[in-house]
């Protein structure tokens, strides 16, 4: 079996994106017990490799980002990919030499303990980073057999806006989807209190994830659909559970995500269950 992702994030290659990346790797590096320096180096450099794909991959249109994040024994280890005409050392090499300095090859080489490049299938760039974390605080196994690799939480026709994550095993949830979630609700000019909302929201999502999903992974694909407006898909959960999650309770509080979400829906597909979101700020 192909090794499993920790973390997979796949978004759209906009500048703002890279925030995102960088909100899910803090939150991953806290679960972790990263020191400040070793979780400064990972943010640095996989945030030269995405801006990389921002500026290069696509002409300066818009395309995939995707970045998977593996964690090791005492290594973690993050690849960057693209779909479009990338970027490797010799382009970058080339900008220099035209006087269009680019610093994101260099720094991705001084962070990481080992950078490779590669071709992907159909076209694109991958590039793969290897991290040393020593001391970093292990997780728990993955469960190859109960890994499903199509996401349930997307569908084919998403809109352009979305960013899809995929954690397992799930604890990794209460560190990073909060994080992920607060992020593009600020994008979404949530204001102050509706953004503490959403992290609710997201605690208690990522509190009862693991009694919840049908798998090993939780998918969440989050779309800021307009202005004050963020949808979620969460999934794949176990039959009945898209319910309980809606009717959950948090510190003696009212069903938080019944109280603080504008609709809810469960959506039925074979066996598994999708929970469907919507958040609004009416200011």
């Amino acid at each position: 079996m192909a090794e499993i992702p920790n973390v997979c994030l796949s978004l759209p290659s906009r500048p703002e994106n890279v925030l995102v990346v960088r909100q899910a790797l803090v939150g991953l590096a806290e679960r972790l017990a990263l020191d400040a320096i070793e979780t400064n180096d990972l943010n640095t450099a996989v945030s030269e490799a995405c801006n990389n794909v921002v500026m290069h991959a696509y002409g300066g249109g818009e395309g995939p980002l995707e970045v998977d994040v593996y964690t090791r024994v005492e290594t973690i280890v993050v690849v960057v990919r693209d779909h479009g005409s990338g970027l490797g050392p010799r382009e970058e090499e080339e900008e220099e030499e035209d006087g269009h300095a680019g610093i994101g090859i260099p720094v991705i080489d001084a962070l990481s303990r080992r950078v490779q490049f590669s071709d992907v299938d159909g076209g694109g760039t991958e590039v793969r980073m290897e991290f040393a974390a020593p001391d970093g605080a292990p997780l728990e196994p993955i469960d190859g057999d109960r890994w499903k690799f199509k996401s349930t939480a997307t569908t084919p026709a998403k809109p352009p806006a979305t960013v899809e994550l995929r954690l397992a095993p799930t604890a990794l949830a209460r560190a990073v989807l909060p994080r992920v979630m607060c992020a593009l609700a600020a994008r979404a000019y949530f204001s102050t209190d509706r953004i503490s909302d959403v992290r609710l929201v997201a605690d208690v999502l990522a509190a009862n994830a693991g009694d919840s999903i049908s798998g090993s992974h939780l998918d969440v694909a989050i779309t800021v659909a307009a202005p004050r407006n963020l949808d979620l898909r969460i999934g794949p959960l176990r039959s009945g559970r898209g319910e309980s999650l809606v009717s959950a309770a948090a510190d003696g509080m009212a069903p938080v995500i019944e109280r603080l979400t504008d609709t809810t829906r469960v959506a039925r597909a074979d066996s598994a269950e999708t929970l469907e979101l919507r958040l609004l700020d009416r200011r």
